[in-house]
């Protein structure tokens, strides 16, 4: 079966499990998405979604954010893996967004970039889920997930993207990015996965994998 083939196969399927995906991360807006983007790094959703609340209410714009001591940052999020360089890296993007931008949080994937703290994923992830633009996140479990399904043979997760916007249409690229998010915790994880049993895997698996292997 050709990829865009597959890709059409997949996109059935995760739309009938997850027609309206929600949003994981907690959020007021994009300022207090791109907060939470950054610190999921190595942290959980879940755990995210703990301390962002009282982060919030401290600080929900670029400007309160830049006039908090970092310590007092730190403690708000300290339960978050990495917490003292996410604080520093918080404080240091708040500073930017005020100074570069009027503290508008940029609407344009390049100049999210150039903040402190901000990877091509996590601005990907804020222009596709806090803007409504075409972008198709790809962290390493998607990366993961598009390898076991033959989507893409991609080595790192830049090749990965790519093939996906190539076989997924753009108009479903932020929606398929949080449905395969919510697959693979669901039915495909990395480790214990029973292909035959997965409604992806057991069919669109490369015969090595369907076979055991992950």
């Amino acid at each position: 079966m050709k990829r865009a083939e597959k890709a059409k196969k997949i996109g059935e399927i995760l739309d009938r499990l997850y027609p309206q995906p929600d949003i994981p991360l907690g959020h007021r807006d994009p300022f207090t998405l791109l907060m939470a983007v950054v610190l999921s790094a190595q942290t959980t959703d879940a755990q995210v979604n703990r301390v962002t609340p009282a982060l919030f209410r401290r600080a929900s714009t670029p400007a309160a954010l830049a006039r908090m001591p970092e310590h007092e940052v730190l403690k708000l999020i300290r339960s978050c893996g990495l917490a003292p360089s996410k604080a520093r890296r918080l404080k240091q993007m708040a500073q930017a967004i005020v100074d570069q931008y009027d503290g508008q949080v940029p609407r344009d994937i390049d100049e999210l970039e150039k903040l402190p703290g901000v990877g091509h994923k996590s601005a990907s992830v804020v222009m596709s889920q806090a803007f409504g633009e075409p972008a198709f996140p790809v962290d390493t479990h998607i990366h993961r997930l598009a390898a076991r399904w033959g989507l893409s043979n991609g080595k790192d997760v830049r090749k990965t993207e790519a093939d996906l916007k190539k076989v997924f249409p753009r108009d479903e690229w932020g929606k398929r990015h949080l449905q395969i998010i919510y697959f693979g915790r669901e039915y495909c994880p990395a480790r214990n996965h029973d292909k035959a049993e997965c409604p992806i895997c057991s069919w669109a698996a490369r015969r090595r994998l369907r076979a055991g292997a992950t």
